[in-house]
């Protein structure tokens, strides 16, 4: 499957680019957003973010590609040079905040797609998926010390049981956890078909429209990858960055910027909502807003021909200006 943004338009409708501005994406993937905004602003920086070193360098490629296909008729010097700069950023998306401010960038647009690049959902090689028989990895960053492996054969079973209860949200945590132990206990879990049939053998699954393994595989994919916590570490310097421009202060974000998240789950969702909420309201007299009241979700037309848009959200606030 090729790659595609999930909810392109709605992601360009509450962004609004303009011309000239500077916009950052947390989560590069394969730079189909990027792209998008970049043919949409025209010229401008665009500031690429992302923990895959291989996505980031293709993404880095497709925008500087969108670049070009936009210098007008006469060739580069249309908008000249110097405005179209790419600007390339290995690392944690909760660490962009900083990384900016360090380089003096003041950022318009705030993007974070909390999904996964279909390059690396494919990949069995990666571990994402127990639809692809691979090794059990499901690291982002492939430099991480810990992988899936590690934590499901090494976690006691009252954490493996905490994680799947706050992680996957699955009501049979406990059984999971104990079988999860008698297998490892004869055996390493090494492979996603192998972490997939312990969860079968523990809830007793003989088929349906739902793989039970589902929420294990989420719960076990955002413990490795500290997902929540990154997440958590956006929203509140997000959060302090408002505080900063109401006060007067110059931070990282320009006054009326729009920062937007696309979530996937309850969870991360939640998380973005009661952010976004606290600077709606708290920020009110200073320019702050939600742009999306409630979250918006793929149109029956996306959904037709991208499936992995079911479960997207996306939510936008302006911050002070």
């Amino acid at each position: 499957m090729s790659h595609v943004p999930v909810l392109l338009n709605e992601v360009l409708a509450a962004l609004a680019p303009k011309a000239g501005e500077t916009y950052a994406d947390c989560t590069a993937g394969l730079g189909g957003h990027a792209c998008a905004v970049a043919k949409r602003m025209g010229h401008g920086t665009i500031v690429l973010n992302d923990v895959d070193p291989a996505n980031l360098e293709r993404a880095a490629g497709a925008v500087r590609g969108a670049w070009k296909t936009d210098q007008g008729p006469e060739g580069p010097g249309t908008h000249g040079l110097e405005a179209h700069a790419t600007v390339v950023v290995r690392g944690n998306f909760a660490e962009l905040p900083h990384v900016l401010r360090e380089r003096g960038i003041c950022a318009n647009m705030i993007l974070a797609d909390l999904g996964f690049a279909s390059n690396q959902i494919e990949d069995a090689s990666r571990g994402f998926s127990f639809q692809r028989d691979g090794p059990l990895d499901m690291r982002l960053d492939p430099t991480l010390p810990m992988h899936a492996g590690h934590l499901v054969n090494s976690a006691p079973e009252a954490e493996l049981v905490r994680i799947l209860t706050e992680y996957g949200e699955e009501s049979g945590a406990r059984r999971i956890a104990r079988k999860l132990v008698d297998v490892r206990s004869m055996k390493p879990i090494a492979t996603t078909s192998e972490l997939a049939g312990a969860v079968h053998a523990a809830l007793g699954f003989s088929g349906g429209p739902i793989d039970p393994a589902t929420r294990t595989f989420q719960a076990i994919r955002i413990a490795v990858n500290d997902e929540l916590g990154s997440l958590e570490g956006l929203l509140g310097l997000v959060e302090q960055a408002c505080g900063e421009l109401a006060a007067g202060r110059a931070t990282w974000l320009a006054k009326g910027a729009r920062v937007a998240i696309i979530s996937f789950h309850s969870l991360e969702d939640r998380l973005v909502k009661q952010a976004f909420g606290r600077i709606g309201k708290q920020y009110a007299k200073q320019g702050a807003k939600e742009v999306t009241k409630h979250p918006v979700t793929a149109s029956e037309a996306e959904l037709g021909w991208n499936p992995r848009a079911r479960s997207a959200k996306l939510r936008c606030v302006r911050v002070c200006g």
